[in-house]
């Protein structure tokens, strides 16, 4: 028997207790001008082995139109365009475990190596959400999440490469709402992109909810004469929840296509994958069953 593991990247830390009372306040400046952005167009620079000739013989970052594989093409809709901003196709490699059960291999399906910066599986749909983002007109991002929230550190680097503003609301403890929450874990990468940040207590965060949060914030860049754009919390929305969707039937092309240049031509007999949420399963339960 052959087990493929998919494997995530690491959590950050969770946020501290939470204090009796809620609040929101606009807690961290922009920091456009910080050097350190530098960092983040050099890895720009790399291009991932299974992108198109475009834009002079480089596909990373160039927006081009989605085909999906034959097996899916019956899907409707198909999301369209796309952009491609990981690290594509992520290596698969054999883990050697002690003492499994005889005839028995695991193998990993490294797609924390995806790009760190935009935290494993999560770039597979911030694919083609960017892409709508981008053909809406849109001049800025708009998402929610935990005071380290992958989804919300993918979606800060992900508007870096494409030069759109970023703005998060970060869900904190009261205590912590008038302290600056400093350069840890995922708030490092977000500050050093220049994203936006709102912080909003917990006790605020589930009186009001998340969609009510992000129109608040969403109707005050308007007024500003700006054009967001809004990713719901972990990038569910209508079109989100399609493209994670979509993501998970490409990374599941992607396993097919490298079963098929690879030297052991025996595959796999189970995909097992570890999650925090029923999300992750469930999509790759979809993308495959075609």
């Amino acid at each position: 028997m052959q087990l493929l593991g998919i494997g995530p990247i690491t959590s950050a830390t969770s946020p501290p207790a939470v204090g009796p009372r809620g609040r929101t306040r606009k807690a961290i400046p922009s920091s456009h001008n910080h050097r350190p952005f530098t960092v983040f167009s050099l890895m720009a620079s790399k291009v991932p082995a299974n992108t198109s000739a475009s834009s002079g013989g480089f596909g990373f970052l160039t927006q081009r139109p989605y085909y999906p594989p034959s097996w899916a093409s019956h899907l409707s809709p198909i999301p369209s365009p796309t952009f491609p901003l990981g690290h594509l196709p992520t290596p698969i490699h054999k883990w050697n475990l002690p003492n499994l059960p005889p005839n028995t291999e695991v193998w990993l399906k490294r797609n924390d190596l995806s790009g760190m910066q935009l935290s494993g599986n999560k770039v597979r749909k911030l694919e083609f959400l960017m892409a709508d983002a981008v053909a809406q007109g849109a001049d800025c991002i708009v998402t929610i999440g935990g005071i380290q929230s992958n989804h919300c550190r993918a979606t800060a680097v992900a508007s870096k490469y494409l030069n759109l503003d970023c703005f998060l609301m970060l869900r904190t403890s009261t205590a912590l709402l008038d302290k600056d929450p400093g350069l840890t874990g995922n708030l490092l990468v977000e500050r050093l992109v220049g994203a936006h940040v709102d912080l909003v207590s917990k006790e605020e965060y589930a009186k009001i909810g998340s969609v009510a949060l992000t129109n608040l914030l969403k109707e005050r860049l308007i007024s500003e004469g700006r054009r967001p754009y809004v990713i719901p919390v972990g990038g569910s929305n209508s079109l989100g929840t399609w493209c994670i969707v979509m993501g998970y039937v490409e990374a599941t092309r992607e396993i097919e296509q490298q079963l098929q240049t690879a030297a052991d031509t025996r595959g796999f007999d189970d995909i097992v994958v570890a999650c925090g949420r029923s999300a992750s399963p469930l999509l790759w339960l979809i993308g495959s069953d075609f």
